[in-house]
C-alpha cells in the first residue's frame, strides 16, 4: 500500500499519476455521499470526503476502513491533510478532523510507503 498525505492543492494526484503510471481510469473518487469504496480501482483519491461523509451520517469510518485494510494492500490512497490550520468550532467537524487523523495512521501504519507533498515536491517518509 502507498499513501500519499499532504494538503489541499500540493499535487498529490499530479505526483501519483507521474511517478505509478495512474491513469483516469485507475482513480476512485470519492465523496461523502458514499457509504463504501471501490477497491477494484489502482488509486483511492479523496478519502478525507469519504471520512466526512461517515461522521455527518455518524458512522464510523474508523471501523470501515479498518475492515477494509485487507483490501487497500496493493492500493494507492490519497488523502488530504485536514490537521492544520484552525480548530473546527463545529463539533461534528472536529470529530471528522480527529477521525481523519485516526485513520490516516493507521493506514500509514500498515503502508510499505508514505509520502508527502509541499509546492508539489514529493518526500518520502517512510
Amino acid at each position: 500500500m502507498i499513501l500519499i498525505y499532504a494538503g489541499a492543492y500540493q499535487g498529490k494526484l499530479d505526483f501519483a499519476r507521474k511517478n505509478f503510471g495512474i491513469k483516469d481510469e485507475d482513480i476512485f473518487y470519492c465523496n461523502s455521499d458514499m457509504k463504501s469504496i471501490d477497491f477494484g480501482k489502482k488509486l483511492i483519491y479523496g478519502l478525507e470526503k469519504f471520512i466526512y461523509g461517515y461522521q455527518m451520517r455518524g458512522q464510523s469510518a474508523s471501523e470501515y476502513i479498518r475492515a477494509q485494510l485487507p483490501l487497500m494492500r496493493d492500493k494507492i490512497i490519497i488523502c488530504e491533510d485536514i490537521s492544520r490550520g484552525l480548530v473546527p468550532m463545529d463539533k461534528v467537524e472536529r470529530a471528522w478532523r480527529e477521525t481523519n487523523g485516526r485513520v490516516v495512521n493507521a493506514i500509514a501504519a500498515e503502508a510499505d510507503e508514505v509520502y508527502t507533498v509541499f509546492c508539489g515536491i514529493e518526500s518520502r517518509i517512510k
